[in-house]
């Protein structure tokens, strides 16, 4: 009985000290639904019990805010700057979401200081636990700030549609994060596919490049096609997984979902390790 009971405590001890898993959702091209998808991933994950916060990370240009229908009064430039606490810019979306808007209306070009590195590293610490998911959608730039967060965080869901250039794009972006961590999770989609057989082929181009030049494994999510619903929701400002549950679409997002929560990760960060925190550590501290 005691064995029991300790085993017990152990178990709820090691579930509280589980740290969120950190996720960065980029395409290597504009224009194939990035932040549609990061939307509507990040409502259905939620919407299944996850605790999930989006953050766009698009600064200055962001919209993840208004394909949520939402109007936020502080962005992530506002906590970056020290304006405002992490608490203050975190906002609720659909199914319990939460959010943190990278704000729109371009003032400038943001000049990154050594306090915004660390205020991003702390607000970070912060979700990781209290957090299942800290999904990143990316800004189309590639800033350095940019790609120090891709090579850090734990998982990069890649986008690609089935246009040459846009395969070629996000071979691209998966090949120089791949050199520079070659153990990283890559989760392939093809967006906006007119049929299934255009979607498989796609995903199953890109899953083989990476196997013949850099014998990497990847893991392919599975397709999301090109769907009316899809401009119909972003007129209503509405994610389509909620405004229409019933479309095909939303089925396959669901099945996407799926698969995601059930790969089975062969390391869980844990309080006492988050390699996303260290890693972006040591990376900025490298550029300071």
């Amino acid at each position: 009985m005691r064995d029991q009971a300790e085993e017990l405590r152990m178990r709820m001890l090691q579930s509280q000290n589980k740290l969120g898993r950190s996720i960065a959702v980029v395409s290597g091209k504009g224009g194939v639904g990035k932040s549609n998808f990061s939307t509507n991933f990040t409502t259905t994950l939620s919407g299944i019990g996850k605790k999930v916060v989006l953050i766009d990370m698009d600064i200055g240009m962001g919209n993840i805010h208004i394909l949520l229908g939402k109007t936020t009064p502080a962005n992530l430039k506002d906590y970056l700057v020290g304006e405002k606490s992490i608490e203050e810019v975190l906002f609720e979306g659909p199914n319990n979401l939460q959010y943190i808007s990278g704000g729109s209306g371009l003032s400038g070009v943001m000049e990154w200081t050594e306090e915004m590195f660390s205020r991003l590293i702390q607000a970070f610490e912060y979700l990781q636990k209290h957090y299942d998911y800290i999904v990143f959608d990316m800004g189309a730039g590639a800033t350095s700030q940019a790609l120090d967060l891709l090579v850090s965080v734990d998982d990069i869901i890649v986008i690609s549609t089935a246009e040459p250039t846009s395969i070629t794009d996000a071979y691209s972006m998966m090949k120089y994060i791949y050199y520079k961590d070659p153990d990283k999770n890559f989760f392939l989609l093809c967006n906006r596919a007119f049929s299934e057989e255009e979607g498989i082929d796609t995903t199953s181009r890109l899953e083989l490049a990476m196997s013949r030049f850099l014998s990497k494994e990847v893991f392919v999510l599975g397709t999301l096609p090109e769907d009316p619903v899809v401009r119909k929701s972003v007129k209503e400002q509405v994610p389509f997984s909620i405004l229409y549950p019933n479309a095909e679409i939303t089925k396959k997002m669901k099945q996407i979902v799926n698969r995601f929560t059930d790969y089975k990760l062969e390391e869980e960060p844990t309080s006492k390790q988050s390699k996303f925190i260290s890693r972006l550590k040591s990376l900025f501290s490298g550029r300071a």
